[in-house]
């Protein structure tokens, strides 16, 4: 597989990253912080969630986030729904976002701890969702979460996450992005896993989402390219992480997967400098110290010091 030139980034620090902060970020440092990622040349921008506002409160304010944000017109926002509800009262915002994200665990044990349902039960649920937004002229993403391993029930096989990923896509999914929710893949499965993936889902976008709560987000990252897998999601700053289980620490920070990216003469589209801006203004208004690289030492200067 030869490595791809040029990759998509999808920014999901506003959804996913500000769920998992311990206190919601007001309304108007929300909007401030998307209109600079727009600015840092996003294409696409994970913006809200229409999840019940008492369990994930953080993002209660989607509906004004969504109404009040002004990116350039060619930026495609997402929204995420956890079921049929959540898709009725996204819809009544039809006209703000132009992509839809579904999820499922791979794992039933992290399945029914995240939305109470087992497996069967989420599917049988998205298979009317999915087919329900491509109805209304959307995109359809579908996320497996614990793709790559769970916490409590540990390995997870590549032939069940590739099963649940084909049925996604036979409902109408375009794109399928493969979580790991909690840390747990290495280099080599990721590399092993992207090439399985993109063999069995031809015509499908392929998603890598990994979170560095190990410390291995970026070089999963590199093996997913090396594997031919060109979308990837990540979030500024390095927010994020899963609701359960506890430790479960944020997804690896954009502005690092940006900076790897352009060392090695992966095309983003996005401006480096725009990217570690944005986060670096994330960081003041949480106010405390985010855990990406590129905040503190910023992108790479190759141009030679004076003398």
């Amino acid at each position: 597989m030869t490595r791809p030139t040029s990759v998509q980034i999808r920014e999901v620090g506003p959804r996913d990253g500000f769920q998992n902060e311990p206190e919601s970020i007001p309304t108007d440092d929300k909007v401030r912080l998307i209109n600079s990622l727009g600015r840092a040349g996003f294409k696409r921008i994970e913006v809200a969630s229409f999840v019940r506002p008492d369990v994930i409160p953080q993002l209660a304010d989607g509906v004004e986030v969504l109404n009040r944000i002004d990116v350039p017109a060619d930026v495609r926002l997402m929204v995420l729904v956890p079921n049929s509800r959540g898709l009725d009262n996204a819809l009544k915002q039809r006209d703000k976002f132009h992509e839809v994200a579904i999820f499922v665990s791979a794992s039933e044990t992290h399945n029914k701890k995240n939305v109470n349902r087992t497996v069967a039960e989420s599917m049988a649920d998205n298979d009317v969702i999915a087919r329900r937004i491509v109805a209304e002229g959307l995109d359809c993403a579908a996320v497996i979460a614990t793709s790559f391993g769970c916490p409590y029930e540990g390995k997870v096989e590549m032939t069940r996450v590739l099963d649940l990923a084909e049925r996604f896509a036979e409902a109408g999914a375009t794109e399928l992005g493969f979580g790991d929710t909690t840390g747990m893949c290495n280099p080599a499965y990721a590399g092993d896993f992207f090439r399985a993936a993109i063999e069995r889902l031809p015509g499908v976008e392929i998603t890598a989402h990994f979170h560095n709560t190990r410390g291995q987000g970026l070089a999963n990252a590199y093996a997913a390219l090396e594997a031919g897998c060109a979308s990837f999601e990540s979030s500024f700053g390095e927010l994020g992480g899963c609701p359960v289980p506890a430790g479960s620490t944020g997804n690896i920070a954009t502005e690092d997967l940006v900076s790897m990216f352009h060392e090695m003469g992966v095309q983003t589209g996005l401006d480096l400098e725009g990217v570690i801006a944005s986060a670096r203004e994330a960081q003041a208004v949480l106010g405390r110290k985010l855990t990406s690289h590129s905040i503190i030492a910023g992108a790479i200067n190759w141009a030679p010091s004076a003398s």
